[in-house]
């Protein structure tokens, strides 16, 4: 491999001579060989977003500095970073500096090397134009609101509408399909199918719209308190402009915090969004296992509904078919838990002007929306969109249940219901035929008051 010497304040660095980083990430690089956990690449294309902004900013406050030259060069470069297209230039992995500084300075110096190429020679060093005005204090947090923000806004939220149209489409198709119901996994009184199907639609509504009201928090920005909030080195509104810069990049709606020293040391914010994906990843579980329940069987279980058969299910029984985008829909939503636990530790620890477990943070929260778009998007592909009403084995179900009596209490009372559903499942009689022996009515009278169907 062939190398060439690249220079820090603490003195020269051998680093890859096809590699556009410098000294400070190769140190990193040879210091932190920790996982294999590599910066997420939405950091990375965030850092191309606020580094071009920045640089947009400057040249309006500082154009004596950033002059027209540096920004074209310099624009250019931060647009290949953002559209991924520099990301080999990024190897940093997760467990390195808490602040992130590294993983700026790897943007800094993958922009001016990458410039300099551009400009034939020279023109931008790393820290006094790629990172002017700024931090790593502040364009790390800020990095960690706009990939957050991003992925949420333009992934995770467009996914989670498909699988609400799909479901809002089998509620139509479904309509006045009567099954029983169940409760504590016991039978319970009758529902439409289409009635519990749209139980699921509005889980996903509320933990979608829970979801974008956090936002509203991921949109506010550090940038622009550069070391400890006071803004130092940054010149009079460059937070202010650099948001509306990063806002017109990306039309979404970024503003500056106005208390930069809680937006340099709390990451609240990103613990209350991640906390609206956990809502997400605990409404799948439970929609998730209600799918593979209804669908237990085939002949055994509850054979409600049927799903889409995608791969055989066991080494050993031949024909056997199992709810695999359930499971892998559960192991996601358990993930997504734990990646709660961590996210709302890392924030916790922030000492005086700075949390230095940002890397850690943003690591899990990305995760887990990169698994929940996945995984969302898998089920219904896969799974939802296929399912399929067995309603032969509905109706069956629904006039085996005894809690069909609960229609009687008007007319019998609660006790004697009770005793009509007990003698019945002692002695394996019908509602009807226990409730005539009985004698609290004629058979012609049972008929006209348990109508399942009108019990919805």
């Amino acid at each position: 491999m062939e190398y060439r010497i690249e220079h820090d304040s603490m003195g020269d660095v051998r680093v890859p001579a096809d590699r556009y980083w410098g000294a400070q990430t190769q140190r990193s690089l040879e210091n932190f060989r920790i996982g294999g956990e590599r910066m997420p690449s939405e950091i990375i294309h965030a850092f191309g977003l606020l580094k071009k902004a920045a640089a947009l900013a400057n040249r309006e406050l500082k154009p004596a500095k950033m002059t027209a030259e540096k920004l074209s060069v310099l624009l250019t470069a931060c647009d290949e970073v953002a559209a991924g297209q520099l990301d080999d230039h990024f190897p940093l992995v997760v467990w390195q500096t808490g602040s992130g500084t590294q993983s700026n300075m790897n943007a800094n110096e993958v922009i001016a090397n990458r410039a300099n190429e551009l400009a034939g020679q020279k023109l931008c060093h790393p820290n006094d134009d790629v990172n002017m005005s700024q931090s790593s204090n502040d364009t790390f947090p800020t990095a960690m609101h706009v990939a957050a923000l991003l992925a949420v806004k333009r992934d995770l939220i467009p996914a989670v509408d498909r699988l609400i149209a799909v479901m809002k489409r089998l509620e139509a198709e479904n309509e006045g399909v009567v099954k029983s119901g169940r409760t504590h996994l016991q039978d319970a009184v009758p529902i439409a199918f289409s009635q519990e199907i749209s139980g699921w639609r509005g889980m996903l509504e509320v933990t979608r719209e829970q979801i974008l009201s956090s936002c509203a928090g991921l949109s506010m920005l550090a940038l622009g308190g550069t070391a400890v909030g006071t803004g130092l080195n940054a010149p009079a509104g460059f937070d202010t402009l650099a948001a509306r810069k990063l806002s017109e990049l990306t039309n979404e709606r970024f503003v500056t915090d106005p208390n930069k020293f809680h937006a340099l040391t709390a990451k609240d914010q990103l613990v209350f969004a991640h906390g609206a994906l956990k809502a997400l990843a605990a409404d799948c579980m439970k929609i998730a296992n209600d799918v593979r329940w209804l669908a237990g069987g085939p002949r055994c279980g509850l054979g409600e509904i049927t799903i889409p058969e995608n791969e055989p299910g066991s080494s050993i029984m031949p024909g056997k078919v199992n709810p695999t985008q359930c499971e892998a829909l559960t192991m996601v939503a358990v993930q997504v838990m734990a990646n709660d636990v961590a996210v709302g530790m890392a924030a916790s620890q922030g000492n005086f002007e700075l949390n230095v477990f940002m890397p850690v943070c943003i690591y899990n929260f990305l995760q887990s929306v990169r698994l929940l778009i996945g995984a969302v998007e898998s089920f219904n592909v896969h799974c939802v969109s296929g399912i399929r009403a067995n309603r032969e084995r509905m109706d069956e179900n629904l006039h085996k249940s005894l809690m069909l009596v609960t229609a009687l209490n008007p007319y019998i009372g609660y006790e004697n219901a009770a005793k009509v559903a007990k003698l019945a499942h002692a002695e394996g009689l019908t509602l009807r035929e226990a409730c005539v022996r009985l004698g609290y009515m004629t058979g012609e009278r049972f008929d006209e008051i348990v109508r399942p169907e009108q019990m919805v």
